[in-house]
């Protein structure tokens, strides 16, 4: 029998069954891992970017109670504790006093004064973390403006 190009035809040496190569499979398979490490990499949550969002929250929050303070006419103190902080002169559940992340604290022992005077002494809160050495984030205010983050 001679091969022909006619449709049906098949030549006998081409007796593969059509579908990929283990190579072509293992190609894709290595730009699917590659490709996902590194979005895995990129939407991880660093520990120094958690303790800047910790530092913000405490700047909002001290903002809050300073706020409260002044509208109440009653003196509010935030100290930190044991696994999280306090606010003094507000009612209990009125502002939260967890940590977002557990391993958050707080260097030296300070205690922030927040009214109810509208300007207060320059004050400062240093966050650190045993995940993110080297890396603490300051809160702090000159007293007339809002709290700020930034680096000690």
């Amino acid at each position: 029998m001679m091969p022909t190009s006619a449709a049906g035809s098949r030549h006998p040496r081409c007796q593969h069954a059509p579908g990929f190569t283990l190579i072509e499979l293992l190609v894709v398979m290595a730009i699917m891992a590659i490709g996902s490490a590194g979005v895995m990499f990129a939407l991880r949550d660093s520990a120094a970017t958690q303790l800047e969002r910790e530092a913000l929250r405490l700047a909002a929050l001290l903002d809050s109670a300073r706020a409260q303070s002044r509208a109440t006419g009653q003196a509010v103190r935030w100290r930190p504790v044991e696994g999280g902080f306090r606010f003094e002169g507000l009612a209990p559940g009125a502002l939260p006093d967890r940590w977002l992340t557990p391993d958050t604290a707080v260097q030296g022992t300070p205690v922030v004064v927040l009214g109810p005077e509208p300007i207060i002494p320059p004050q400062s809160v240093v966050l650190a973390s045993p995940a993110a050495p080297g890396h603490p984030m300051a809160v702090t205010t000159d007293g007339v403006r809002p709290f700020r983050v930034g680096s000690p």
